[in-house]
């Protein structure tokens, strides 16, 4: 039976992961009575499925992949990996997958924790269901922030459904590698997770339907993850549509592309996107249309601008569609803590928004890609330069394949957007990302005087390729 009580909040916040999480506690610190919600584990997708542990798989994985090198360059090696370790250091650092600690975080800020799932059923008013269906009314007298985040997309594709297929949260706690992994989609969780497994000894082949891997990115980025990813044993498949999938108990899983191939795995890992459920969420109590991608929200995350008395609702983190990353969650919720009290300050700007994809070698990257300047018409020069030929002082490191691509508006003579990839790629990318962020203008970019032998120097290379007017 469900029963129903109705309870009163200065602030309501839903979805309790990095962003909503840091939100709701210093709110809370600015003394308003908070209330935050999640079903879920309280600090999101990022510390139990995402970020943190995927990032010690992959540098567990890059161990591996060191220590095979040392052969023929510095002595003898042998490599034997062990899934176990880099299970167990995935384990402790969930803590089992357990957010005691988290809520005790949270909970200590000051914030009240409700958990359930919540969803507006009214402009401010949360509905929250528990576990047991009893459902609780929260209005909101000051604000609702809506920081639901996101959940793996899985395509509609013929036979997929009722198959015991692998999202990232079945890969991240995998207690044993599979002999054979099927990744479909070549975007940064399938090539991070696809490469990691790997490493560990598993048979893993990549299909991505797009014509190249890490689609959003620079074109170089794809050639040189294919032919490392290549070099290393993976098949990889690129323009390949999965047309369906079937799966056998003690078999495994067979897909079929629409252009022919066969594949056969023992485990299917869907790494296509994530999504957000706006219908679940109840979006059409603030009139918005729940077949949105995204929350719309203005330069200020409000979604509904408080309004005669009436509470405003803000957005942050993935449901706001502007990068599903941790560090956008963190950003956002700086400026919706300061619009909630009144503080004003700086307007949200998306410019130079940087990424990584932690595979080996790295991709970072900011701003925007070449393709997506002249898409927005803006007269583009770009500059190019190679790490291992810039870098010459590592000669005899092993693993420095890698380039820096700068793309500059001959217009505003500032860099609008960079990639560095290679060894330490997301590293690199804090000088460019500083550089297109704070619109330095190319001829201050030219006086840098870069260490050498670094790597990052090749950014002075790359700028150099862009020429002069």
């Amino acid at each position: 039976m469900v029963s129903a009580r109705v309870d009163h909040a200065d602030v309501i916040v839903v979805g309790l992961g990095p962003g909503g999480e840091d939100a709701a506690g210093r709110l809370a610190e600015a003394g308003l009575d908070v209330v935050g919600i999640d079903e879920r584990l309280v600090g999101g997708e990022c510390p139990y499925w995402g970020c943190i542990p995927s990032k010690i798989m992959v540098r567990s994985a890059d161990l591996l992949a060191e220590g095979r090198r040392i052969t023929g360059h510095a002595g003898t090696a042998m490599v034997h990996p062990d899934w176990r370790l880099a299970a167990r250091a995935v384990r402790e650092a969930t803590a089992d997958w357990d957010d005691k600690i988290a809520v005790d975080r949270l909970t200590g800020r000051g914030t009240r924790f409700v958990r359930g799932t919540g969803r507006l059923t009214a402009p401010d008013q949360v509905t929250v269901a528990d576990a047991d269906g009893n459902e609780t009314e929260i209005r909101a007298r000051r604000a609702i922030v809506l920081a639901v985040g996101s959940e793996p997309a899985v395509p509609p594709i013929p036979g997929l459904a009722g198959t015991p297929f692998w999202t990232n949260h079945e890969a991240i706690e995998a207690a044993e590698v599979p002999r054979s992994l099927l990744v479909i989609g070549g975007g940064a969780i399938g090539l991070e997770l696809g490469q990691a497994f790997n490493r560990f000894g598993t048979a893993v082949t990549i299909v991505e339907g797009m014509p190249r891997l890490l689609p959003g990115e620079e074109p170089e980025a794809h050639e040189l993850l294919l032919r490392v990813l290549t070099e290393d044993g993976l098949d990889v498949h690129t323009s390949a549509l999965v047309g369906s999938v079937a799966y056998r108990d003690g078999v495994g899983f067979t897909t079929n592309c629409e252009r022919g191939e066969r594949l056969t795995a023992e485990r299917l890992l869907v790494a296509t996107g994530r999504r957000t459920d706006l219908a679940r969420l109840g979006a059409v109590a603030i009139d918005v249309d729940p077949d949105l991608r995204a929350l719309p929200v203005d330069d200020r995350l409000r979604v509904v601008p408080p309004v005669g008395g009436r509470p405003g609702v803000w957005a942050l983190g993935d449901a706001t569609g502007k990068g599903a990353f941790t560090h956008m969650s963190m950003y956002q919720a700086e400026i919706v803590v300061r619009g909630i009290l009144g503080q004003g300050g700086a307007v949200a700007s998306y410019h130079a928004v940087p990424r990584v994809t932690f595979t080996d070698p790295e991709v970072g990257a900011v701003g925007l890609t070449e393709a997506q300047a002249r898409g927005k018409g803006l007269a583009v020069r770009t500059g190019y330069a190679d790490l291992a030929s810039s870098s010459r002082g590592y000669v005899h490191r092993v693993g420095n394949e890698g380039f820096i691509k700068v793309v500059a508006d001959e217009t505003s003579g500032t860099l609008v957007g960079a990639t560095a990839a290679g060894p330490y790629g997301g590293e690199i990318l804090g000088a460019l990302a500083v550089a297109v962020h704070g619109r330095v203008p190319l001829e201050v970019l030219r006086e840098q005087i870069w260490a050498y032998p670094t790597f990052h120097r090749a950014i002075g290379d790359a700028l150099r390729g862009l020429g002069t007017t």
